[in-house]
């Protein structure tokens, strides 16, 4: 984020936690919604704790966090959004385009921060990103926008390929649409043939990859997806088993062996929802905080892997990248 952004986040909440401090009310309490599963979220909970911590608040001090995760299984989303509503929480951040939509349709008054890879206007969750108006207000990434961009990729990568599969996440129909779409759109315009794919657990996404091994298929992640993003390092581990070029998102993928990875920062998002949720415990209104769309883009590209694959990685890319694994 750049520090002109940065201060006018921080803006007028820089000296109106101590108020919250020094007052005789109880510890205010934030909810954290998120479709996937804590122990693969260690970094992202970083920046999250991160952005309260600047706007004052400390975790186990002067505010306390409740957490549900919903372990990929996004079907119990709305009724761990009900809990949090129960328990009449003062915020609830709800991480990832699942865990938003739960906490939207289960509440309407308690203030909502979201991270999200979608469009939050098209999503009905605001009226505009300037002015929200309403209850909810949070981080985008770019992830949705770039998911052409790895197709691109990937045909640069493999140049004889004549077809690219898409894999996308069936209990995330609603971003399932947008991607494929999108993709579909992308492949025409580059001559490719796309197969689209359906995983929603690590088991369904090996039978695929082992599918697509013994046709020379390059891969595309959808990103935008709490459970492909939790799982990202076993998901790389597998297009590696299998010996399948494969482009995703984060670091994480591409560390744990997978080919490449572009996309948004989706810690970049957290750190931002950790911010406003510090601005929303001041006493800011989320209809008065401002969509804030994250334009912060990462490459990484395993060349070990390339090599592995049989793949020359064009130089260009290489300079270009944010961190190359040899």
């Amino acid at each position: 984020m750049q520090r002109r952004e940065f201060i006018a986040l921080v803006g007028s909440a820089t000296f109106a936690w101590p108020r919250i401090a020094r007052s005789q009310q109880s510890v205010p309490v934030v909810g954290f919604l998120n479709g996937a599963a804590p122990e693969l979220y260690t970094k992202f909970l970083s920046e999250f704790r991160r952005g309260l911590n600047e706007m004052g608040f400390v975790e186990g001090q002067n505010v306390a966090v409740e957490y549900r995760w919903a372990e990929n299984h996004y079907e119990r989303l709305p009724e761990l959004a009900a809990e949090l509503v129960r328990r009449q929480v003062t915020v609830i951040a709800a991480t990832g385009t699942p865990a938003a939509l739960a906490a939207k349709a289960t509440n309407t008054k308690i203030p909502i921060i979201f991270t999200t890879a979608s469009d939050p206007v098209a999503l009905g969750w605001v009226a505009s990103l300037a002015r929200p108006a309403g209850n909810m207000t949070g981080a985008t990434q770019l992830n949705m926008e770039l998911g052409p961009k790895r197709l691109e990729l990937m045909r640069q990568l493999l140049p004889d390929a004549a077809s690219i599969a898409l894999v996308v996440n069936p209990t995330n129909p609603r971003v399932a649409e947008v991607q494929t779409r999108d993709a579909q759109d992308a492949a025409r315009s580059l001559g490719l043939q796309l197969q689209i794919l359906q995983a929603s657990t690590a088991d369904e996404f090996d039978k695929i990859v082992a599918g697509l091994s013994k046709r020379s298929v390059g891969l595309v992640i959808a990103g935008g997806d709490s459970f492909f993003l939790s799982e990202s390092s076993i998901l790389a581990a597998i297009t590696v088993r299998h010996a399948v070029p494969a482009a995703f998102l984060g670091r994480e993928f591409t560390a744990a062996g997978g080919l490449i990875s572009y996309g948004g920062s989706v810690a970049d998002s957290y750190h931002l929802a950790g911010i406003y949720t510090g601005r929303i415990l001041t006493g800011e209104k989320p209809g008065d905080l401002p969509v804030y769309r994250s334009s912060k883009v990462e490459m990484f590209i395993n060349l070990k892997s390339a090599k592995a694959l049989g793949l020359t990685i064009p130089p260009g890319l290489v300079i270009a990248a944010d961190e190359v694994f040899e």
